[in-house]
């Protein structure tokens, strides 16, 4: 059986992360979406269904990305939505001669087509309804919720943050003895995996969840650690108030961030805010660029959009932030601001609640990033980190700077 992901509408309009990468492939709690699919399911995924620009995406360990074209009927298939989250324990079960609709909350997740049965079509994948294909259905209930906005990805995660860690926590345990020279409140877990570095100096406050350090992590002295909270692989935390997040691979962070995600080889090295926000992958904050997440008012946060704000119903949202976005030395960004993939933020302005894709400073309606110089820089940030900038790489973000030069992103 094959397990393919598949991003509907409704995610392709998750702005600002849906323009350069599959929504399976963002971080929530301690694991990415396709990471709790693959559990689900019980095997890795074959290929993800998503917009045709992105079929060149690449990222160490992914899978490829197909458009949303027919499957081959000759296969057995497993087709699931990147937007539902399973719960822990939920695990596919039903294979058989019959097509399955899969469904939670009233609400279509995925479909089981056995060898011989057509389907899904491309319209299903965009609007999944009753049925994928022909024949007689069965129809199943899986345990888990959907994910309907972006912003629920942070609204959501330190509850979700909070099930996985201790969930970690039961199967693992925490550290018997403290790293030398450093201190902990509470009675929850720390949980050190291999190779963690803590030099002396460093608080570790786990009063209101565990802590978990995954492999080569390095924590430096001045740095105070709230749980819950999940540090990916090899991200050094330089210092400063760091809770209630979940921060992924090869990042390099100080300041205070709070309630935040943080997807991966990110870099906020000097002092600033980040609160209640999303940052995609290679981003880098200037020294003291931070974000408001409260209104003076103490209303419900306006989010920006490519069509105007909306409303979210939170009393707390910072920012959403792309892939490869860069912003100045001092860069203030206002509560509920959404700034696209590949931006670069400078200039005295504040910016706009939703900067477009590729904006090329802060001011509304300024030029777009040129191209080649956005991809030379690419490169130089992806080879710090001795990652491969190769031929598909380039073909990747300049399909997605297209896309967003024609508006089809939008």
């Amino acid at each position: 059986m094959k397990l393919y992901l598949f991003d509907d509408r409704v995610a392709d309009a998750w702005h600002p992360f849906s323009l350069t990468r599959p929504c399976s492939e963002l971080l929530f709690g301690t694991s990415l979406l396709r990471e709790r699919l693959e559990r689900f399911a019980g095997r890795p995924t074959t290929s993800v269904l998503a917009r045709p620009w992105l079929e060149a995406f690449q990222e160490a360990d992914a899978p490829g990305v197909l458009g949303r074209s027919p499957l081959s009927a000759d296969e057995e298939r497993l087709v699931i939505s990147s937007r539902f989250v399973p719960s822990a324990e939920a695990r596919f079960e039903g294979r058989g001669s019959k097509p399955v609709l899969l469904t939670t909350d009233e609400q279509v997740v995925g479909c089981y087509l056995p060898s011989g049965t057509a389907g899904p079509e491309p319209v299903w994948l965009e609007t999944p309804g009753e049925r994928a294909g022909t024949g007689t259905w069965e129809t199943r209930r899986v345990e888990g919720g959907h994910v309907d906005t972006a912003w629920r990805l942070v609204a959501e995660n330190p509850g979700r943050l909070a099930a996985d860690l201790a969930r970690d926590a039961a199967s693992r345990g925490g550290v018997e003895r403290l790293p030398e020279g450093t201190w902990k409140l509470g009675s929850h877990p720390l949980i050190l995996d291999s190779d963690v570095r803590v030099e002396p100096g460093v608080m570790f406050d786990t009063r209101d969840g565990p802590i978990r350090l995954a492999d080569r992590v390095e924590v430096r002295a001045g740095c105070r650690l709230e749980g819950p909270l999940y540090v990916g692989r090899s991200t050094i935390l330089l210092g400063g108030a760091i809770g209630t997040s979940s921060i992924g691979p090869v990042c390099r962070l100080r300041g205070e961030i709070e309630e935040s995600v943080v997807l991966g080889f990110t870099n906020k090295a000097h002092d600033g805010f980040l609160g209640h926000s999303y940052l995609g992958r290679w981003v880098n904050l200037g020294a003291m660029t931070t974000n408001s997440d409260l209104k003076n008012t103490y209303g419900p946060v306006r989010i920006g959009g490519p069509e105007g704000p909306i409303d979210t119903g939170l009393r707390k949202l910072g920012c959403l932030m792309g892939d490869h976005v860069k912003t100045a030395i001092g860069t203030r960004v206002n509560t509920g601001t959404i700034v696209g993939a590949g931006s670069n933020l400078f200039g005295d302005s504040l910016p706009p609640s939703w900067v477009p894709p590729f904006s090329w400073g802060s001011e509304p309606g300024g030029p777009s990033y040129d191209r080649d110089r956005f991809l030379a820089l690419a490169r130089r940030v992806l080879e710090r980190r001795d990652v491969v900038f190769n031929e598909n790489t380039a073909e990747w973000l300049s399909s997605c700077w297209e896309a967003a030069d024609r508006g089809d992103a939008v």
